[in-house]
């Protein structure tokens, strides 16, 4: 006999634990199932290895803040960025609040974010930003320097045996913050389940298909033995990272149509040497390589895993046709439909320069991955790191009216018309706004119920619906209440 549920959702990562928490603070009577095809959860691009575990928010990732031409520079972009982690962190504290999750220390630890560039133009460029961003509530306590004394106090690895004469800068926000979002997603779990929410790890789904009374068949199977069996659902998600493409396309929504993904896999150089761990308490950005995407910023960051603290430096990109680390050898080609091969096309055309780019990642060994970390550290040592592979990333590709076919860096959803199944496709920066992901996703997959769960969602997200940024005196009320919460006071 078919099981009987109001939602599913497919994959075990901080998406999927996002929204299950919401709909479970919103609708505690309704019957939620989750579906994880490995043996635990957040074990891809959710595991804290497998990302930077930045809490993105603007503070230090100039690709939010883009220079065009010679046209001022625009805020907006990275206001807006900043606004959705603000979401994240209230939402996080409330659930603190109530003791649906641990102590803070065990997913999120205070971490200034910093900027370095090099070079006349893009010293000039940083100093631009500065200026902008100092004016916005939400980037209050920014600083900026180029002089090396207070950059080697902020972060003494960037300055040890650096070039004289070199122009260089740095901006610094000492509010930044480590977010273990393998922990994190944990934890949301954990709750979820003792909550009498169901999670099947080891269960991977196989097709979704419409029913005439409007919810959705799913069929899946145990990934040990493979014994199937089936469920339905009046509502699904798909928050299964790259494999969530494959699984649109099997449901025969419309709105997937000329949609593709492309793969990029990353490495990171790691070292626990704690006399270098000991001198260096940030998270470092720079610019990013020409042709590179935006993810793949250069940056020494500081990690806390387990309660023990690490440098991470890269990402260096590495290139698999699998969407996931335990995807599949054909899944770049297993995508290719009639309506999304043009664009896809497209794509491969008018991107050279990533091409060039990840060509030349490919091409480089330990040494030359080193190599590229003196241009942070100058006295960075070969034997103190050691290479490690973090998760794939599947970029979207899709059509666009007036270019064809565009590669798309960020994240998006994409849902049927009637809002019965939705899923998310792209990349960064995903986990940080997984709450304001998911709460547009409610909007417009649930807008009959939305009006009645307003008030609920402003008790768990205080501003809910206002703009911080907009109010300098709300901005640092919340940001300091959420800061105290969830013990990150600098």
């Amino acid at each position: 006999m078919t099981e009987n549920v109001d939602v599913v959702l497919i994959g075990g990562g901080i998406m999927s634990a996002t929204l299950g928490t919401l709909l479970h603070q919103l609708q505690p009577e309704w019957k939620i199932v989750a579906f994880e095809r490995l043996s635990d959860v957040a074990q891809e691009s959710s595991n804290p290895w497998n990302n930077a575990g930045t809490g993105h928010a603007a503070l230090c990732e100039l690709n939010y803040m883009p220079q065009q031409g010679d046209a001022p520079l625009d805020p907006a972009k990275a206001v807006s960025i900043n606004e959705q982690f603000q979401q994240s962190r209230q939402f996080w504290s409330s659930l603190v609040e109530k003791g649906v999750l641990d102590a803070p220390s065990t997913f999120i630890n205070a971490t200034p974010h910093m900027t370095f560039v090099r070079g006349e133009k893009d010293v000039a460029y940083l100093k631009a930003r500065y200026e902008v961003l100092k004016e916005q509530p939400l980037f209050a306590g920014i600083e900026y320097s180029e002089d090396s004394r207070v950059i080697n106090k902020w972060a003494p690895l960037l300055m040890q045996q650096r070039r004289k004469g070199e122009p260089f800068a740095a901006t610094r926000v000492p509010a930044g913050t480590d977010v273990d979002f393998g922990a994190l997603t944990h934890q949301l779990f954990d709750h979820l389940t003792e909550s009498g929410v169901t999670l099947r790890t080891n269960h991977e789904v196989r097709s979704l298909k419409k029913q005439k009374d409007g919810g959705w068949l799913v069929k899946y199977r145990t990934t040990i033995g493979r014994t199937p069996n089936e469920v339905k659902a009046r509502f699904v998600f798909v928050g299964a990272g790259g494999w969530a493409l494959k699984l649109l396309q099997n449901s025969g929504i419309p709105e997937i149509k000329g949609y593709g993904v492309f793969p990029i896999g990353g490495q990171f150089l790691k070292t626990t040497n704690p006399k270098v761990v000991a001198q260096h308490k940030a998270k470092v950005y720079s610019q990013a390589s020409v042709g590179a995407p935006p993810m793949s910023v250069p940056h020494l960051d500081t990690r806390v895993v387990n309660g023990e603290s690490s440098l991470m430096f890269g990402p260096f990109a590495t290139f698999s046709p699998k969407f996931l680390k335990n995807g599949s050898m054909l899944d770049i080609v297993s995508q290719v439909r009639p309506h999304n091969l043009l664009p896809m096309l497209q794509v491969a055309v008018k991107n050279p320069d990533l091409i060039t780019y990840l060509v030349g990642e490919l091409l480089k060994n330990h040494a030359k991955k080193v190599d590229s970390l003196r241009t942070f550290m100058p006295t960075a040592k070969d034997e103190d790191w050691t290479l490690i592979d973090a998760g794939q990333r599947a970029q979207v590709m899709k059509k666009d009216p007036k270019k064809g076919g565009i590669l798309q860096f960020g994240t998006e959803v994409v849902s049927s018309a009637d809002g019965s199944i939705a899923g998310l496709l792209g990349a960064s920066p995903g986990a940080s706004t997984a709450v304001p992901i998911m709460l547009e996703l409610l909007k417009k997959c649930f807008p009959d119920d939305y009006p009645h769960w307003e008030p609920e969602l402003r008790a768990l997200i205080p501003t809910f619906g206002e703009k911080l940024n907009k109010d300098a005196a709300l901005a640092e009320q919340y940001t300091q209440a959420t800061a105290a919460t969830l013990g990150i006071n600098v």
